[in-house]
């Protein structure tokens, strides 16, 4: 069976430096599928469609809302043609109603173990419309190693520079932060991956810059610490969500190539300066997430938060606003 993946395009601002990372969705998704499905993988930020290219199945992974109105539109065309089409990833179970006015059936949650049964109605002609599994994760250790193979590695590059590979070496998370979909997307529990799967897989990722893409490590720390002493022979610089900022785990994430941390800014508190110190400290650079337009920020409010930012000597800062929260 001929297995079309789609991951839309999405409008870029005006003069953006456009560059693009492996999506990380996709090639999960990929790995969960049985080894008779021949799958093929557009990405359509750098390549063109083919619309008339033979398929059996069109799969549309959509991570971000942005994402959305344009796998629509590419599922209506398909289906026009009779072909099939299922949808699934972050922005598909947060927008799963609308969604389903323009697919054959939606896939809700995570797809491991769970693709045989939707395979087996595709074949017997007798799709269900939702295939809900948000409240039924399978187990942990069935994540298998993202089919990156899927993947045209030549388009992702900026200017010659190979863009990180995504990884990820848990699911889920203990914490529930604003303005993050996690706990709904992938449960309150914090799920870690064998230690020795997830350290396979990075092994055998052909770059020696890596994302970890887990919502947070900092979720308990003998996991973090032994992840990190067997990350230290793999000699990768990698980037993640925030680490614990205790010394010793950081010691450990430095020893083993941590190269920057994304770390929400959420207030001008010396729990936020003093963690980016810490950071800092150990040699790790700090990528500031800065919320902006919440209710209780006034004029005063953003330029204290602007000192406040000059001052802890972020390396970098990406400012997302409050009509950015509600797209």
């Amino acid at each position: 069976m001929n297995f079309k993946l789609i991951y839309p395009k999405w409008p870029k601002l005006d003069r953006q430096s456009e560059f693009h990372l492996p999506p990380h969705g996709p090639v999960v998704f990929a790995a969960s599928l049985p080894d008779d499905i021949a799958v093929t993988f557009i990405d359509e930020n750098l390549e063109t469609i083919n619309f008339d290219d033979p398929v059996d199945f069109v799969g549309i992974s959509m991570m971000l809302t942005v994402q959305v109105k344009r796998g629509w539109e590419i599922a209506d065309i398909y289906r026009r043609k009779g072909i099939p089409v299922i949808f699934g990833g972050i922005a598909t179970m947060l927008h799963a109603e609308e969604t389903a006015k323009h697919a054959d059936t939606v896939f809700l949650g995570e797809s491991e173990g769970r693709m045989e049964k939707v395979l087996a109605d595709f074949h017997k002609g007798c799709l269900q419309k939702v295939y809900n599994y948000m409240e039924d994760r399978p187990p942990i250790e069935s994540v298998g190693t993202a089919r990156r193979d899927i993947l045209k590695r030549d388009l992702y590059n900026y200017k010659g520079i190979q863009m990180v590979d995504l990884v990820h070496a848990s699911r889920g998370c203990r914490f529930h932060c604003y303005p993050c979909a996690v706990a709904y997307l992938g449960g309150r529990k914090f799920r870690p991956r064998p230690i020795e799967k997830a350290i396979e897989e990075m092994a055998g990722i052909d770059n020696n810059r890596l994302f970890i893409v887990d919502n947070s490590l900092a979720q308990d720390t003998q996991w973090e610490m032994d992840l990190f002493r067997e990350m230290i022979p793999l000699k990768k610089s990698w980037c993640c969500h925030p680490i614990e900022d205790k010394p010793e785990v950081l010691d450990l994430a430095a020893q083993a190539g941590a190269w920057y941390v994304y770390q929400a800014v959420f207030d001008t508190s010396d729990l936020i300066r003093d963690r980016v110190r810490r950071y800092h400290d150990h040699g790790i650079g700090v990528e500031g997430t800065i919320l902006l337009g919440l209710d209780h920020h006034t004029e005063d409010f953003i330029k204290r938060l602007i000192d406040f930012l000059l001052e802890i000597d972020l390396d970098l800062a990406e400012f997302k606003t409050g009509s950015h929260l509600l797209r």
